[in-house]
């Protein structure tokens, strides 16, 4: 897939994600190729629909294809997965919200068959980029609109060093997603997703914390798109390993003295 049609495939993603979410949205990715893509071109797809599902602010249980594609199973249906603290969870294809965010359908169940992650791990660690970069998008125009003393906050140091740092977080994010760590089924593949979603994840709660600082008081408002996207990362990053289990899982494969393998050439 090349620029041109990279460029298409967004422009048409975005128009669909931000006319519908939910099962509606399931329903047209599907009507518009999203498993011959997904089947196709799996990084590119993956890499579109993800982190265009962080930017919008929608939803859908795509995560259970990708998961169902990489264990080689048809795709369309459900499946246990794996969340933070050693509880399971599905991501159900239809109803409302469920405990763990008011608008995505996850409920807890009972431990199922341990399948690969890797893609999985590599789209919410997309998803969660996209979700950062959302909140980033609102925390910037509220500093260039917000006058303080005579002057739009956006001028204050402060502010401009959590803008900067959690635009480098979510770039560095970004760059381990992109990165080329092997063939499937490699230990470089494997390690490499691990570790992208670890750093997707930290990123995105960065991201949470500091466009909060420079929200300020509304940034809380139910009025405002942002407790949206910070409740959101916090149900996704958990999802496939927390950042923090990851990253200690991550230490745990290399611990015993085993050579790390190259993620990727500089």
């Amino acid at each position: 897939m090349d620029a041109a049609d990279r460029d298409l495939l967004a422009g048409t993603l975005r128009k669909t994600m931000d006319s519908c979410t939910g099962p509606r949205l399931d329903a047209a990715l599907t009507e518009i190729g999203w498993p011959e893509l997904l089947a196709a071109e799996p990084r590119d797809a993956v890499a579109a629909v993800f982190g265009l599902l962080g930017e919008t602010g929608a939803q859908a249980p795509l995560l259970n294809d990708v998961v169902l594609a990489e264990a080689g199973r048809a795709i369309g249906g459900t499946l246990p997965l794996p969340y933070a603290g050693g509880s399971w969870v599905v991501w159900e294809r239809t109803g409302e919200g469920g405990g763990l965010d008011a608008e995505l359908p996850i409920r807890r169940v009972d431990p199922g068959d341990a399948v690969p992650l890797a893609d999985g791990r590599r789209a919410l660690g997309w998803w969660l980029v996209g979700s950062g970069r959302a909140m980033l998008a609102l925390a910037r125009a509220h500093a260039l609109d917000r006058v303080q003393f005579g002057r739009p906050i956006a001028s204050f140091q402060a502010v401009r060093h959590r803008l900067a740092e959690t635009l480098v977080a979510l770039d560095g994010a970004e760059a381990t997603l992109t990165a080329d760590t092997g063939d499937p089924g490699s230990p470089g593949h494997e390690l490499g997703a691990l570790l992208a979603k670890a750093a997707a994840g930290r990123a995105a709660l960065t991201a949470a914390r500091h466009c909060q600082q420079v929200l300020g008081g509304i940034g809380f408002t139910a009025e405002h798109d942002l407790h949206r996207h910070v409740r959101r990362v916090l149900v996704l990053d958990g999802l496939l390993g927390s950042a923090r289990d990851l990253t200690r899982e991550a230490g745990a494969l290399l611990r015993p003295g085993r050579p790390a393998p190259r993620l990727t050439q500089l």
